[in-house]
């Protein structure tokens, strides 16, 4: 149990270690090119898409949905708090300078990117065939095959 939010928490912190680094190449590199910083926010998005492509095509793999899309959907709950009360104050700025729309508007754009990043990975591997379920009833089709039937005789 304690591996599982082992799990979890890197996972939570590996999300908003992107969101940090973006945040710092955005204030080191490019303070006040708005262009520049839209296209470093929008890499990061992108990161964090395929990173929890990857971890649903790993975890969905080996367990069944209903067990690791409560660890992702936690890892995701704690990574956008971080991101969006502590990330700014990282970088020197308060969380609700833009205003209640700004604030809310990054929650739901950082909702909306993990859901399709974990989406993704997980129909990739439901295409694929490697999914936990798909294996299992691969392998019951297989073992039932496998053995002929027994004939009675009365």
């Amino acid at each position: 149990m304690a591996q599982r939010w082992r799990a979890v928490g890197v996972l939570a912190i590996a999300l908003f270690a992107v969101n940090v680094v973006a945040r710092l190449v955005i204030r080191l590199g490019f303070d006040g090119d708005d262009s520049a910083a839209d296209r470093v926010s929008l890499g990061m998005f992108i990161v964090i898409g395929l990173m929890l492509a990857g971890v649903a095509f790993v975890w969905g793999e080996r367990r069944r949905l209903g067990s690791w899309a409560g660890d992702v959907a936690a890892a995701i709950g704690v990574a956008v708090g971080l991101t969006v009360l502590i990330g700014p104050l990282l970088v020197g700025n308060n969380p609700f300078a833009g205003g209640g729309s700004t604030f809310f508007a990054q929650i739901g754009l950082y909702l909306v990117v993990t859901t399709i990043g974990t989406m993704l990975g997980y129909l990739l591997l439901v295409t694929l065939g490697r999914d936990y379920r798909s294996r299992n009833l691969q392998r019951y089709a297989e073992t039932s095959s496998a053995k002929p039937r027994r004939v009675v005789r009365r």
